[in-house]
């Protein structure tokens, strides 16, 4: 049985694309059952679209009201089907009603290596310091903004006379790969969270002790 999932996104959905090409190359055994965007100009609505997959979008007046916003997006994941909740460039945070009805299963992608540089603008503020290794985080989401328990992080070394769009392209790049791998190790089960809030990887079925 693949792992059903919801996107949830806000702009050109690179990574959502990524995804779904993962998903039809047979590397990802998964299905995305519903995206939500929280913009209708967002063009990877376009990508859901022309890979088949049913769209929610909602406007601003609803977004007015976070949680009532929220409940919408839970109870539309819940009919999906959807069993976890990927945030895919999403500039929202998630409030209550999505993270109790997915409890350690709403999952988001950070453009640094957590705690470092966390917020909005991670890249730039990552570039502004000046520093020599940065990357990308998985965690899972909480009520307390890029601060959930870490799933995955790979390390960029950041070469001298990059731009920050060249260093912007090269965090895109591992970001592309990473969230797929991540999420396929959710798919075979192996992601559990601690009650110290660590979280366990356990290692692929069949692999020596």
């Amino acid at each position: 049985m693949s792992l059903k999932i919801g996107v949830l996104i806000s702009g050109s959905g690179t990574n959502l694309q990524a995804i779904i090409d993962r998903i039809a190359a047979g590397t990802l055994d998964a299905e995305v059952v519903l995206v939500v965007s929280s913009r209708p100009s967002a063009y990877g609505l376009k990508r859901a679209e022309a890979a088949g997959i049913q769209t929610l979008t909602l406007s601003k007046e609803i977004y007015a009201e976070p949680a009532m916003a929220d409940e919408i997006i839970a109870a539309s994941l819940k009919k999906a089907g959807a069993e976890y909740v990927i945030m895919a460039g999403y500039m929202r945070m998630v409030h209550a009603p999505i993270l109790a009805a997915y409890p350690n299963r709403v999952v988001n992608l950070h453009p640094a290596l957590l705690p470092s540089f966390p917020g909005a603008h991670a890249i730039q503020d990552a570039y502004d310091r000046g520093v020599k290794v940065t990357g990308v985080t998985v965690h899972f989401a909480n009520a307390d903004y890029d601060a959930g328990p870490i799933i995955a992080q790979r390390a960029l070394p950041v070469q001298e006379g990059w731009t920050v769009d060249e260093l912007e392209a090269h965090i895109h790049e591992i970001e592309h790969e990473l969230y797929p791998d991540t999420i396929q190790l959710i798919a075979e089960g192996r992601v559990h969270v601690e009650p110290d809030l660590r979280v366990r990887i356990d290692p692929p079925a069949g692999a020596a002790d």
